[in-house]
């Protein structure tokens, strides 16, 4: 995108000074990110919404300015700095949080925190374990929030029977034909279809909570202090939504607890990574032990699975599909992410009465 184009937007978003440099941002999947930095010297991250995966991004913005706002009431209740430890998106002249282009291309703009820097990966416990913490006290802080006033920004999001149904008949239609080149990974899925009832059956019962969730907890979505290296705060916060705490702890695990990178596909390089799974967990349930449930506690050890399961039915659903929703670098790259997360999957069903000592002994601590 040429400049003149973006200061148009950016203009209009609510940033007066001209644009002096312009950075595509290419960590996430979804939408389109620049780090815009103007001429006076301040900093911006400006993104185009992919209204394909949110097709309805005035109910985002909505959800995303009533957290804000109510996060930002409670960090100043707790002494700290509202500034710095949630997001502040800009207005537009009309006093939106979006602008949407006559093309239909849908914009937003928040400020960007210096002294800041973001972690894909890490082998460090206690970045770890402070990212654990982060998320944790961003649950803990939204624990009153009247969680009814949300709109779920994506239908179903983790609902994991419905993605089951869905992943059912994308294989049944193989719309891009690839169907016989991923034959042993459609089977790995169907064997544990049991497992994809077990959170929804608990929350029918009335066992876990719904809860504001982030529903995206990987460890880039926590900006780290450049000074203290401490976690300071959850960005984006398209996903948040009602769900249960125990989609966001899995997904954590998912992806911050494998060994490997989620494209990974040298499978033998994947694995849990068992200090890891401790040091977040203790790190979350140093925010959390006093909010959860027992049920709740009791399955965060199964929900890693389930997560890594859903997200790996999920890419092969997307490759099954064409490619869809995933940006992708070639043109199996959803299928290579797909193996790498059902490798992840085997290796925690072997793990998991390890991972329930390692919780229990967290909580008996406590």
């Amino acid at each position: 995108m040429i400049n003149n184009e973006l200061n148009l937007i950016c203009g209009s978003l609510g940033i007066s000074e001209p644009i002096e440099e312009a950075k595509q941002v290419k960590n996430g999947l979804i939408n389109t990110t620049y780090l815009v930095k103007t001429f006076d010297g301040k900093k911006y991250m400006v993104q185009k919404i992919n209204t394909f995966v949110f097709k309805k991004p005035d109910e985002l913005m909505e959800n995303i300015s009533r957290v804000t706002h109510f996060l930002r009431k409670r960090i100043k209740e707790s002494g700290a700095d509202p500034e710095r430890e949630t997001l502040r998106f800009l207005k537009t002249k009309d006093g939106k949080s979006y602008l949407t282009l006559e093309n239909g291309s849908t914009w937003r703009a928040y400020v960007y925190m210096d002294n800041s820097f973001t972690v894909n990966e890490t082998e460090d416990l206690e970045v770890f374990k402070s990212a654990g913490k982060a998320f944790g006290r961003f649950m803990k802080r939204l624990n009153s929030f009247p969680v009814k006033e949300l709109h779920e920004t994506i239908e179903d999001f983790h609902n994991t029977p419905k993605r089951y149904s869905d992943f059912l008949e994308s294989v049944e239609r193989d719309e891009a034909g690839r169907k016989s080149t991923c034959l042993e990974e459609i089977r790995f899925v169907t064997e544990r279809c049991e497992d994809m009832n077990t959170l929804m059956r608990l929350y029918k019962d009335g066992k876990i909570p719904t809860r504001v969730t982030h529903n995206d907890t990987k460890l880039n979505n926590v900006l780290f202090d450049d000074r203290t290296k401490e976690a300071f705060c959850v960005i984006d916060l398209d996903t948040v939504m009602p769900g249960m705490s125990l989609y966001d702890f899995g997904d954590s695990m998912r992806s911050g607890a494998n060994s490997a990178k989620e494209d990974e596909a040298d499978l033998d390089k994947v694995f849990l990574n068992l200090d890891l799974f401790r040091s977040y967990t203790e790190g979350y349930l140093s925010e959390t032990a006093h909010c959860l449930t027992q049920t709740e506690i009791d399955c965060l050890p199964f929900s890693v699975k389930l997560m890594t399961l859903e997200c790996g039915m999920r890419f092969l659903k997307d490759y099954l599909d064409g490619d869809k929703y995933f940006r992708i670098e070639y043109p199996e790259h959803n299928l290579v992410r797909a193996r790498n997360q059902f490798k992840l999957v085997s290796d925690t069903e072997s793990k998991m009465d390890e991972m329930t000592k390692i919780v229990r002994n967290i909580v008996s601590k406590m």
